[in-house]
């Protein structure tokens, strides 16, 4: 894709983002067609926004995901700074279509990932991460049917981020624990409606990051120092609605939290 038409597609996605609205897909002059092109028109929308990169989501690692978005395989997006929080946020759900909380296993790195031409292993990655954190996304989509547009046009509509809260690091005997069998529950309004575990998470949370790693290397991306990566929904999305209190419960690894107003 030329610029002029990478910036045109980020110019209408941010727009619609911040204004709540949807369109049915970008027009055929500036809309991707490969995963490529959907990932270079995410660079010029973090340049529309003017925001910092907070780090990066995966978006549909467990089928529930995929099936939510009508894809067959993750995609990666950005985080942007001015839409992260830490535990107790309020969003408000006005012009969210999707309406959905997930409780998410996600990293802080110690150490950043430099794209390379060999693929990274899960023990590399881990070796660079600082922390894990429970974490709760609440995605959703600029476009009116999200299931149909496509991978590509998802992944230039930033894998369907939105808002992002990350829960207190876990303790430090967390790189003992068996993620994949790890169990979460999520309650909204003091009832557990979801459950789940690290296995839904591409089998495994570690193996999910692993992928966004080798993902982002092959377009020439590195993950910095500092950087977080959530790493997808581990049950299937919790139905939200104004007033309600969602908390993501990982055990001994903590809790976070969000409220929904108007």
């Amino acid at each position: 894709m030329e610029d002029a038409m990478k910036r045109e597609a980020a110019r209408m996605l941010w727009s619609n983002w911040k204004a709540g609205t949807k369109i049915p897909a970008l027009p055929d002059k500036c809309r991707p067609v490969t995963r490529a092109d959907g990932y270079a028109i995410q660079v010029a929308l973090q340049a529309v926004a003017d925001d910092q990169l907070f780090g990066w989501k995966i978006a549909a690692t467990s089928k529930a995901g995929q099936v939510h978005i009508g894809v067959d395989g993750p995609l990666g997006g950005r985080l942007l700074a001015k839409r992260a929080s830490g535990s107790g946020a309020i969003f408000a759900l006005a012009g969210n279509q999707m309406r959905v909380a997930e409780p998410e296993f996600a990293f802080r790195m110690a150490r950043g990932l430099r794209p390379r031409p060999t693929p990274y292993t899960t023990e590399e990655v881990l070796d660079a991460v600082a922390t894990l954190h429970p974490a709760i996304e609440v995605p959703d989509s600029r476009y009116e049917e999200f299931t149909k547009v496509g991978a590509a046009q998802l992944i230039a509509d930033n894998a369907c981020a939105h808002y992002f809260v990350l829960g207190a690091p876990a303790p430090d005997g967390w790189r003992v624990i068996d993620l994949v069998e790890h169990k979460v529950s999520g309650l909204v309004d003091g009832r557990v409606v979801g459950e789940g575990k690290g296995a839904n998470v591409l089998g495994d949370p570690r193996v999910a990051l692993t992928w966004l790693a080798n993902e982002l290397s092959r377009l020439d991306v590195g993950i910095e120092a500092g950087h977080v990566v959530t790493t997808g929904t581990c049950m299937a999305p919790l139905k939200v609605v104004v007033g309600n209190h969602v908390v993501a419960d990982f055990g001994s690894l903590g809790k976070t939290e969000v409220r929904f107003s108007n």
